[in-house]
């Protein structure tokens, strides 16, 4: 009787690993193109999950080293799993994976993509669509802040201006400092991307976004469609452009698809093919901030004071149940003199966006600031 070989086949797992340890060079069409090769292995970035590091990523070294004697990548970046709202790691085997195509459908692209930003290196995210609505709005709200401000230029800005006159055009106060903190916002970005921290740059912009929208467009509205003049008013547009410029270039890694449709309204090219912005596109020159006249007010204390006391007046009247645009009789703030400095030199633009008839400034030794808001 012949007897069967009890030998098994080679497990079809053995196969896979002997072609992902050499995902690097495949990619790099090894034997095939080599000068594609030569350009960009060894490459900068791996990045995969945690479960995968003694299996994927230790075969992959090893094969490189073996073979050439050098590392395949220079950089290794580790993500958690994705967890379902019981926080059990998602799987087909568990069967509580979610597919994307219903959240695609239903909060858009850049939605999903901002969910999926939102998970740092090395931790777990779960799926929520709470986050997605998030990222839905933040979306939406890019569209319709870029309409406003688009919409505020005048006849003579040509297609692919930045701004309307550029920095030189920015002369008051307030739109100083808020370049100024932009200026901050773009190498906090920069600096987390360069540590791969993703999600550490998406939080400034958005951080930063939420404060343009919600009190800088506000307090600037009026003069922006010239309400205190020709000159007041053209600052406020050149500040509004050149940080709409600056804010659709850190979203575009995140937001691809908002950004680049609100790109392509006013500028040549692709959002994804501009530069990246630098502070000094937006920041004053150090000489220039050292001879300003206004320099007390380049500082976050001038943002500070104007955001605190419009804060304070939509609070008053959000209490009150009136417009927002409802008259205030007197604005009262008892603060240190240097917050009374900052408020002093905002101050019309505070008036203007409150419609605060009258505006009383009070010097007092406190840590806090106080608002008094008489409807």
């Amino acid at each position: 009787m012949r007897c069967r070989s009890t030998r098994r086949p080679a497990p079809r797992r053995a196969t896979r690993r002997a072609t992902s340890s050499l995902t690097p060079q495949l990619a790099a069409r090894w034997s095939l193109d080599g000068d594609l090769l030569d350009r960009v292995y060894p490459m900068d970035l791996r990045p995969q999950a945690h479960e995968i590091i003694r299996t994927w990523l230790f075969y992959t070294v090893l094969r490189a080293q073996t073979e050439a004697g050098e590392l395949p990548w220079r950089h290794a970046a580790i993500s958690g799993w994705v967890l379902d709202p019981d926080r059990k790691k998602m799987s087909k085997s568990a069967g509580n994976v979610v597919t994307p195509m219903d959240s695609l459908r239903r909060y858009g692209s850049d939605a999903v993509r901002y969910w999926a930003a939102n998970g740092r290196l090395g931790a777990d995210v779960t799926f929520d669509p709470a986050q997605l609505r998030v990222g839905r709005r933040l979306a939406i709200k890019i569209l319709n802040a870029s309409r406003f401000v688009l919409g505020l230029a005048r006849t003579d800005v040509r297609r692919g201006d930045l701004g309307d006159g550029g920095r030189e055009a920015v002369s008051e106060p307030l739109d100083v400092a808020m370049l100024e903190r932009l200026a901050g916002v773009i190498g906090q970005c920069t600096r987390a991307l360069d540590a791969y921290d993703h999600t550490g740059a998406l939080a400034a912009a958005e951080e930063f976004f939420w404060f343009f929208c919600d009190d800088y467009l506000e307090l600037v509205k009026g003069r922006a469609y010239g309400e205190r003049g020709e000159e007041p008013g053209h600052s406020a547009r050149a500040a509004l452009r050149l940080a709409l410029a600056v804010i659709l270039r850190l979203f575009a890694p995140f937001l691809p698809y908002v950004t680049e449709e609100v790109w392509s309204w006013w500028q040549d090219g692709s959002v994804h093919t501009a530069a990246w912005p630098g502070p000094g596109e937006v920041a004053p020159e150090p000489d220039r901030a050292s001879a300003a006249p206004s320099a007390a007010a380049l500082s976050a204390a001038a943002l500070s004071a104007a955001s605190g006391a419009i804060a304070a007046i939509r609070g008053a009247k959000s209490g009150a149940r009136v417009s927002m645009r409802a008259p205030v009789r007197a604005l009262v703030v008892t603060a240190r003199q240097d917050h009374l400095d900052a408020v002093l030199a905002v101050l019309p633009d505070v008036q203007a966006a409150g419609r605060v008839e009258h505006t009383e400034l009070r010097s007092a030794d406190r840590a806090e600031p106080a608002y008094q808001v008489t409807l």
